[in-house]
């Protein structure tokens, strides 16, 4: 008789097998799509616009290239925002969480939550894993609620469909080695954004906190969550 071979999981897959749950049916808009990476370009030029400003402004007055720049600058962040919304209008889950980005980026913090958290939550409902953190800072009761916990849980199911839409920017990742400077935005892979589904999991659930927490640093070495599991020894 042949002998069975045991398969060998890749580690990562492994991690997220015990909260794997039902996939849901969340079928992307194309024309949405398109209109989202339409956007992405233009808010790429518009992070380069936040590093040359400061020059841009000095000179404004002294160079007619410059201010030609300038002004073709003003218009780069509009219009993608503008593409992000048409995206939005049609249920896109990533344009939605660029959208909640740009206005936890622009607006007073008094007006984050009203603005940004419907299109955050809203993504995450349909599986995508970097709101998660978002809405933990910003988005009270839903970030202590049931669905809350039921909606970070389903996220693992949904990896293969979100893949290629990452790495995404986030103001804050706990789990991320990378440390920016200043206002950057920290880009994440979906490991990254994997691991602080699994670091918020252990924040509402006591019971499994520790095994929650060592998924976290299973996946991309967490060290927010190795602190955590240090300090529980």
């Amino acid at each position: 008789m042949p002998v069975s071979r045991a398969v060998i999981l890749p580690p990562l897959l492994i991690a997220l097998m015990p909260l794997a749950a039902q996939a849901l049916d969340v079928r992307i808009d194309p024309h949405a799509d398109l209109l989202y990476r339409q956007a992405l370009p233009l808010l790429e030029q518009a992070d380069s616009q936040d590093d040359s400003a400061s020059s841009l402004r000095t000179a404004l007055g002294s160079d007619p290239e410059l201010t030609r720049q300038g002004q073709a600058l003003a218009h780069t962040l509009p219009t993608a925002v503008a593409l992000l919304k048409k995206s939005v209008a049609l249920g896109h889950p990533v344009a939605q969480y660029r959208l909640a980005l740009y206005y936890m980026t622009y607006l007073p913090a008094g007006q984050i939550p009203d603005a940004a958290c419907p299109l955050l939550v809203a993504s995450l409902k349909q599986g995508f894993a970097a709101p998660a953190p978002a809405i933990a800072t910003w988005c009270p009761p839903y970030n202590a609620s049931v669905e809350y916990r039921a909606a970070l849980e389903a996220i693992p199911s949904m990896a293969t469909q979100y893949a290629p839409y990452y790495p995404q920017p986030a103001t804050r990742l706990a789990c991320s080695r990378s440390q920016p400077q200043g206002l950057e935005m920290q880009w994440g892979r979906q490991r990254d954004y994997q691991a602080e589904v699994y670091r918020l999991l252990a924040d509402l659930d006591s019971q499994q906190r520790q095994t929650l927490l060592q998924k976290a640093v299973d996946i991309n070495g967490c060290v927010t969550a190795q602190h955590g599991l240090a300090s529980h020894r």
